[in-house]
């Protein structure tokens, strides 16, 4: 699987919001990531 096509600092901020290694983070599949991503957003939401 070849790594996300996104930039550093993006894959830097997610890394942070998302509390992931930034390796984990560019190695990961998308739909993986979108849901991760839409569940971090749902519990800034809640805050």
């Amino acid at each position: 699987m070849k790594p996300l096509q996104i930039s550093t600092e993006t894959a830097l901020k997610l890394s942070e919001s998302l509390n992931m290694p930034l390796e984990q983070i560019m190695h990961m599949p998308t739909p993986i990531l979108l849901k991760k991503l839409a569940e971090a957003e749902a519990k800034e939401k809640t805050k």
